[in-house]
C-alpha cells in the first residue's frame, strides 16, 4: 500500500510545478520550534501540527513569514527572536549572511574567524537552482555536579558529529547525522544527565576501556503539492520524534525512547490532517544474541481542523513482534483493532481520542485519553483490572496579566495500573526497554507547572515543578514479587488473576516532587549553553524513608 503511494508521490510531483527550497527537517530539540508554538498561543498563526511536530524547513520558513507579515502585533523580544530565525532558515551562503570552515573560494580556513560572529555557520555549503548540500559539524559536552551525596561526584559526557543534509530536485529532502561520544566520572550520574545513554548499544554493553555512546539519524523525505494547499510526504529513515499532544510528556510517543526506524506518511487538506507511520525498534538489551528481537510500532492519526474553534483527533498505536511485518497495519487506511482481531489478537493496540482549543487569544487547552487494549466496555467499572486507561489535560497561557514574553503552564496526566503492558513481554510500550509513553508509567500520576521567559533573542530562563505518585509493586527483600499492582510496565497481569480489581496508586507508595531552575544563553550563534540546578525528592511511603537528589548541569551545544 505504501509502495504504491510512493510511485504515486512520483507521480504528483512530475506534474507538479511548486518547488520547495528545503525539504529537509529540521531537528525536534531546535529552539524555533518553541518560539512557533508560543506564536501559535498568542494567536498569530492558526496551525501547527503539534501531535506529529517534525516540520520541513521550508515549512518553518513559511510560518515565520506569516508571523512577519504581523510585526505590529510582536513585542520587541519577539520581533529579535523571529529575525534571528528568518536569518538562520532563509539557508543562504552569502558572504554577509553565513560563513563556512571549508570555503572553496578564499581556501580552507580562511574564514577562521568568521565562525565567532552571527553569522549562519556551516562546515562547506553548496547551492544549485534546484540541489543543495550543507555541511555541518555537531559537538555537545555535559558536565554534571551532584551534591547530594557525602563526597560530590561529577560526570562529563562529551561527543562530536556531524551531519550531511540538503535537498533534491526541490522535492526530495535528506539527511545523514552521526555522533559519538565518551563519559568519564559517575556512571549513575551520566544516566541521569542523559537518560538516552540507557538505549545505547555501546553504552549497554560496556566492553571498551571508556564508557562511550553513539547516535545515527538518515533518512529521506520526499514532498509535493499536488493541488494547491494539499500537502503530502513520505519520509523514509531514523530520527527523534514524538506523537501527540502533551506539553511535559506525552502519553503516546513521549521522545524519551531511542530513535525508531520508520516509514510516515502525512496528508493535510483542508480541514484534515492524516499521519500514518510503521516503525521497527527493538526488545530489551541482552548480552546473549539470541535473546535479541525486533518490535514493530504501527500509528494512525486523523485530525480535523476547525479555524478559530478547535482541532479534535482520533489515533491508534499497535504494538506486535515474533514474525514480519504486518500487511494490515501496514495500510494508512485500516482499522487497527479490528485487524488484530482478525489476525486472533496476539497484538498490544491502543485508541486515543484529543482536542486543542484555538478560540481564545492567548490560553490553549488541550486533553488526550487513552484507552490501552479494552475499548469503552469497562469504563463504568473504574477500578477493574482491564480498565486500563490514562488521560492528560493541559493549558498553555501566554503573556498573561498582560506580561510579554511569559508563559505559564499547568498540566495534570492520570495513568491507571497495567496501562503500556501487555501479557507477552515482547509487545509492551517499549523500545531498547524504555517507555514509548508517559516518563511515570503505569500506576500514577504527575501534575506539573513550567513558566519560561525570554529576557531578549538570547536569554531564556525555565522554572519547572513537578508533583508525581506511583504505586510499585510489592516485593519481599529476597525480591520474590509479594502483589502485582500493575506498576511495572514489564510485568502484565497476564492470564490467571488473583483478582480482577487494580486499584489506583496501590502497592508500594512512592511521592517525588521534583524542581528546575534553567538558563539558556545563545549569546552568539550556534553556540549555546545551558545551566539547570534540579532538585528531587522521592519519599517511600510505604516504609518512610526519603531519597534527595540534587545536581548541576551545565550543557554546551555546538552546531555549525
Amino acid at each position: 500500500m505504501k509502495l504504491f503511494l510512493i510511485i504515486l508521490l512520483s507521480f504528483f510531483t512530475i506534474c507538479s510545478s511548486l518547488t520547495f527550497s528545503q525539504v529537509e527537517n529540521v531537528q525536534i530539540q531546535h529552539g524555533v520550534y518553541t518560539f512557533l508554538k508560543e506564536m501559535k498561543v498568542k494567536g498569530i498563526i492558526s496551525f501547527i501540527r503539534e501531535d506529529d511536530p517534525v516540520l520541513s524547513r521550508f515549512e518553518v520558513k513559511n510560518l515565520l513569514e506569516k508571523i512577519n507579515a504581523q510585526q505590529t502585533e510582536l513585542s520587541s523580544t519577539e520581533k529579535k527572536l523571529l529575525n534571528k530565525y528568518l536569518f538562520e532558515f532563509s539557508d543562504s551562503i552569502y558572504p554577509d549572511t553565513a560563513t563556512q570552515l571549508f570555503n572553496p573560494q578564499n581556501g580552507f580556513f580562511t574564514d577562521l574567524d568568521q565562525m565567532v560572529t552571527d553569522k549562519v555557520k556551516y562546515l562547506y555549503a553548496y547551492q544549485e537552482p534546484e540541489n543543495n548540500i550543507y555541511f555541518e559539524w555537531l559537538g555537545h559536552f555535559y558536565h554534571g555536579q551532584d551534591f547530594s551525596k557525602e563526597n560530590a561526584v561529577n560526570s562529563d559526557l562529551y561527543d562530536i558529529g556531524f551531519r550531511i543534509r540538503g535537498t533534491i530536485l526541490n522535492h526530495l529532502g535528506y539527511n545523514l547525522t552521526v555522533i559519538k561520544g565518551g563519559v568519564s566520572g559517575d556512571e549513575t550520574l551520566a544516566e541521569i544527565i542523559e537518560p538516552r545513554l540507557l538505549t545505547s548499544f555501546k553504552w549497554l554493553e560496556d566492553t571498551e576501556n571508556i564508557g562511550n555512546y553513539d547516535f545515527t539519524y538518515g533518512y529521506l523525505k520526499y514532498y509535493t503539492e499536488p493541488y494547491e494547499e494539499m500537502n503530502i510526504s513520505v519520509q523514509l529513515g531514523r530520527e527523534d520524534i514524538t506523537l501527540g499532544y502533551g506539553y511535559g510528556s506525552k502519553l503516546i510517543l513521549s521522545g524519551d525512547n531511542p530513535a525508531m526506524d520508520f516509514l510516515k506518511f502525512n496528508f493535510d487538506y483542508g480541514i484534515i490532517s492524516f499521519t500514518s507511520l510503521h516503525a521497527s525498534t527493538t526488545g530489551y538489551f541482552s548480552y546473549t544474541p539470541e535473546e535479541r528481537y525486533t518490535k514493530y510500532y504501527a500509528h494512525n492519526h486523523l485530525k480535523l481542523k476547525f479555524n478559530n474553534l478547535f482541532d479534535v483527533g482520533i489515533g491508534e498505536t499497535m504494538i506486535y513482534s515474533g514474525r514480519g511485518i504486518e500487511l494490515g497495519y501496514l495500510a494508512p487506511v485500516n482499522f487497527y483493532k479490528f485487524i488484530e482481531m482478525a489476525i486472533q489478537d496476539r497484538d498490544n493496540g491502543n485508541i486515543y481520542f484529543d482536542i486543542q482549543t484555538k478560540f481564545v487569544k492567548n490560553l490553549e487547552l488541550q486533553a488526550t485519553f487513552l484507552l490501552d487494549e479494552n475499548i469503552l466496555s469497562n469504563l463504568g467499572d473504574l477500578e477493574k483490572y482491564t480498565n486500563k486507561t490514562a488521560y492528560q489535560l493541559g493549558a498553555f497561557w501566554y503573556n498573561p496579566f498582560n506580561l510579554n514574553d511569559l508563559s505559564l503552564i499547568v498540566e495534570y496526566t492520570k495513568i491507571r495500573p497495567y496501562v503500556y503492558t501487555h501479557f507477552n513481554v515482547q509487545n509492551n510500550y517499549t523500545a531498547f526497554g524504555a517507555n514509548l509513553g508517559h516518563r511515570i508509567g503505569p500506576n500514577a500520576d504527575e501534575l506539573m507547572f513550567r513558566s519560561n521567559y525570554n529576557f531578549n533573542e538570547w536569554l531564556r530562563f525555565t522554572f519547572e515543578y513537578r508533583c508525581q505518585r506511583s504505586g510499585e509493586n510489592v516485593y519481599a527483600e529476597d525480591g520474590t514479587l509479594i502483589k502485582n499492582v500493575g506498576g511495572d510496565i514489564a510485568l502484565s497481569h497476564g492470564y490467571v488473576l488473583e483478582t480482577d480489581r487494580a486499584y489506583f496508586l496501590d502497592g508500594d507508595r512512592i511521592n517525588n516532587n521534583f524542581f528546575s531552575l534553567g538558563l539558556r544563553v545563545e549569546l552568539i550563534r550556534d553556540f549555546i549553553f545551558d545551566i539547570s540546578y534540579n532538585y528531587s525528592d522521592q519519599q517511600n511511603i510505604a516504609i518512610n524513608t526519603s531519597e534527595k537528589l540534587y545536581y548541576v548541569l551545565l550543557k554546551f551545544t555546538l552546531e555549525y
